[in-house]
């Protein structure tokens, strides 16, 4: 408590200080202990006890005013270079928030009933605007459109990110919750059980390896005998080569399937892509460029009943307007962000262009790396070394933070109401998220997947409890001893699931993967033998076949092979031969904007309503006001006799005043 009077003080460096004090506790006191275990035990049990006695209260205070500072933006500003001491201060309180929401957010068994209620206290206060009149979440999406918007370049968007995935982790809940509400809601709504939980069924697929056939090498050597030294080198190494990922000792079929399209089209496909991703300029979907066909009459059948419907539209949305909608973590998160929701979706699309491994440095962009980079620069080469880690580590994990969190509000808003999620789908389509996507898959993808971006010997706890060797230039180039980046094959497949969200179903915009060119690039990232990944990667080939044509289809038959081991089918799905009908790209914008016109429909039926009754329109027509039928309780409805007789007959009512009053 002494620690918590001391944040109150007007002098900010004795705030500060105490602030440093309230980090070391949260981080476990780790001059104390003598292993890694006792770290973590502490920084649990004090994340627990901090939070009982109001610090996470208090921090959020100290946060608002950090954001208000007027200062301290003005004064990062003026200086050409931002570093890591001009966001002290939020550092130290955004690390005490993240380490508290983490400690507390995960379960464990041998948690006591205390730890529990108070886990669904501090669950509560985040979901709900309690202190403020916003969620918390609110608050650091504020800050990520402030920090785009170029008023506060000083704000540490890493920390501001992670915070932000793990507060709608917390708040929202993860896979496995959003597993659990998908089977209660069916449940209610009287729909039949789920077969399978998809994620479950991917987690004991095998990594694609369809055999080749004799046939098919064949058909390559025709199609491209004038490359036939190239494919000789390349076929030659693929027998004799193994990829990292290769967990089960199995030659990859797609390193040299089609290789020479590849590489022919490189350049195609990154012409195609740099010129559409400026985000600044910007907001509107780009078009596909429509095949030229000549047009043909397109058999249209009625959307509907064949007879008049007997109830009223008017009467439908009055139904709709009635009906009551629960209060959830995910519905308040949405009505908050409603109105702000364009710049909440472009400002996480700017940083993530930043922070994409194929982005070049442009005067323009934003500084993504002013919570990495120290007042002076490094002098030797050990040094010049160790910061170049830290800035490749530092955006593979803004990369991670932005892409699971946008994961989780398309996941959840489907679930709460589709055209929720139809809202955030469009609004990152018009922002240009599928190229810019596809931008960071353009890339060897192979190479960022087995990135070591990483000093283990500085991880924390590792760093606080163990002697710390010297660092040489060699122990840093070596890096751990991981075959591969969790980290990064997450963030891949988090970008994948996203791509796969946003055109799922959508002509339009399955479109715009064929206009990009899309095809070699994601054929390129079945190099990685991950299961997950690869089935995400053969859905968005999946989707544009019947697009790609019939000379695609028959020079990449081990990929259709692929797709037809591993991906779900339906029956009357015609996924690889579409006819002509389906596969033209006709009025393809007009379903974008019967898809805006019903969300905006939906937005104002359900959000665009008057806080105040006091400023609500009044009925002054007798007739409507006398016509309307109230709703009576089921006890007026047992003591109506004697009401009448209290209130009716035995009131004396001068008629005759009453008639001639006016």
């Amino acid at each position: 408590m002494h620690l918590l009077d001391g944040l109150e003080v007007v002098n900010r460096d004795k705030r500060l200080k105490v602030a440093r004090a309230i980090l070391y506790l949260a981080q476990g006191v780790f001059g104390d202990c003598d292993n890694e275990g006792d770290v973590l035990h502490w920084s649990r049990h004090n994340s627990f006890l901090l939070y009982r006695l109001g610090t996470f209260t208090a921090f959020l205070e100290l946060l608002n005013m950090e954001i208000d500072n007027s200062q301290a933006c003005s004064s990062a500003l003026r200086k050409p270079a931002i570093s890591l001491a001009d966001s002290t201060e939020l550092r130290v309180l955004l690390s005490v928030m993240y380490l508290m929401v983490e400690n507390i957010r995960v379960e464990q068994e041998t948690d006591p009933p205390e730890w529990k209620s108070c886990r669904e206290t501090f669950r509560v206060e985040l979901s709900f605007p309690m202190h403020t009149e916003e969620p918390f979440a609110l608050l650091l999406f504020t800050m990520v459109t402030k920090f785009c918007s170029g008023h506060a370049p000083h704000f540490p968007m890493k920390k501001v990110l992670l915070l932000l995935w793990k507060v709608l982790l917390f708040t929202l809940g993860g896979f496995e919750a959003l597993q659990t509400m998908k089977v209660r809601k069916r449940e209610e709504l009287g729909l039949p059980p789920l077969p399978e939980d998809s994620i479950q069924v991917m987690r004991s697929m095998r990594a694609a390896s369809p055999p080749t056939y004799s046939i098919e090498l064949v058909e390559q050597q025709q199609q491209k005998r004038g490359h036939r030294s190239r494919r000789v080198r390349a076929g030659s190494s693929s027998w004799h080569t193994q990829d990292s990922l290769d967990i089960y000792n199995e030659r990859d079929p797609f390193k040299n399937d089609d290789a020479g399209v590849d590489e022919e089209e490189n350049d195609d496909v990154d012409s195609g892509i740099e010129g559409e991703l400026d985000l600044m300029e910007r907001d509107a979907i780009i078009p596909a460029m429509p095949a030229q066909r000549p047009p043909i009459e397109r058999v249209s059948f009625p959307k509907g009943l064949p007879w008049a419907p007997k109830v009223r539209q008017k009467d439908i949305e009055h139904f709709l307007e009635a009906k009551e909608v629960q209060e959830t973590p995910c519905e308040i998160l949405y009505r908050s962000m409603l109105y702000n929701l364009p710049q909440y979706m472009i400002a996480l699309l700017k940083i993530l262009l930043a922070a994409a491994p194929t982005s070049k440095a442009k005067t323009d962009s934003i500084n993504i790396l002013a919570d990495v980079l120290p007042e002076e620069m490094p002098i030797t080469v050990l040094q010049s070394m160790k910061l170049g880690i830290d800035v490749n580590r530092h955006k593979e994990i803004i990369v991670k933070s932005i892409s699971a969190l946008l994961l989780l509000l398309l996941k959840h808003f489907k679930l709460n109401h589709i055209y929720q999620f139809e809202y955030v789908s469009q609004h990152l389509v018009f922002a240009n998220c599928i190229p810019l996507i596809l931008k960071f898959f353009n890339q060897n993808i192979m190479s960022y997947i087995t990135a070591k971006n990483s000093i283990s010997v500085l991880d924390y706890p590792h760093c606080t409890v163990c002697d710390l060797p010297e660092l040489t230039a060699e122990s840093l180039e070596a890096g751990d001893n991981n075959q591969f980046c969790w980290r990064n094959l997450f963030s891949c497949i988090n970008l994948l699931r996203i791509l796969n969200k946003l055109t799922k179903w959508k002509h339009s915009r399955t479109m715009m993967l064929v206009v990009f060119k899309s095809a070699p690039i994601l054929k390129r990232a079945l190099k990685v033998k991950q299961a997950m990944m690869q089935l995400y990667v053969l859905k968005l080939l999946k989707i544009q076949t019947k697009y790609l044509g019939r000379q695609w289809r028959k020079s990449n038959m081990k990929t259709m092979s692929a797709i037809y081991q591993k991906v779900r089918h339906r029956m009357n799905d015609d996924w690889a031969y579409g006819n002509d009908i389906d596969a033209r790209p006709w009025d393809f914008q007009a379903e974008e904007c019967t898809l805006r016109a019903n969300i905006e429909a939906f937005n104002s039926r359900r959000y665009d309503k008057p806080q105040d009754s006091e400023f609500a329109p009044v009925d002054n027509c007798l007739q409507s006001v006398l016509g309307q039928r109230l709703e009576l309780p089921e006890d007026f409805h047992c003591s109506y006799e004697l009401w009448l007789e209290r209130e009716v007959f035995s009131q004396p009512i001068r008629w005759e005043e009453l008639l001639h009053y006016q």
